[in-house]
């Protein structure tokens, strides 16, 4: 299998939309809404949003669990056509899980200026120090993905 070559910001609008889908669901249970997805080969493997509330679990951000999904609906860790669509930049577990699964690249809408780890505050997904490095799509439906964040957050502060 090879990867599909880099499509413009643009190219995955629809992929954003199914990660804001998400991001929503998270709401439900008082999680901070970020969704994430993945994508091999133009479909969905697995789809998922944050559940810290949910389940008490640090570590079950969207992009986590929907890497472990998409691990076991694809029977391998090793996801290097996938890539990862996500509605906030990861954080530096989340990245380090992006790429110790090796998803070709990481898609995501609003930065991060407090924890982003695919180029805002850290670039763990290009440091060439590392065993492995993701392309970086950034800004997809920034504004969107943005406005869902502080819509949670403005009424917490």
């Amino acid at each position: 299998m090879t990867t599909d070559p880099a499509p413009s910001a643009a190219a995955w609008h629809d992929e954003m939309g199914i990660a804001l889908e998400e991001a929503t669901a998270a709401l439900v249970h008082h999680d901070v809404p970020v969704g994430a997805v993945v994508i091999v080969d133009g479909q969905v493997v697995a789809r998922r949003h944050n559940e810290r509330e949910k389940t008490g679990d640090p570590t079950a951000h969207a992009e986590v669990l929907a890497l472990r999904d998409a691990a076991a609906a694809l029977g391998s860790w090793r996801l290097e056509t996938a890539t990862l669509v996500v509605t906030l930049e990861p954080c530096p577990m989340c990245a380090g899980a992006a790429l110790n699964s090796r998803v070709a690249r990481i898609v995501f809408g609003a930065a991060d200026p407090k924890a982003g780890a695919a180029g805002t505050l850290y670039c763990l997904a290009s440091d060439p120090r590392l065993n492995h490095e993701s392309e970086v799509v950034r800004d997809v439906r920034a504004e969107e993905c943005a406005a869902l964040l502080t819509d949670f957050f403005v009424p917490k502060r």
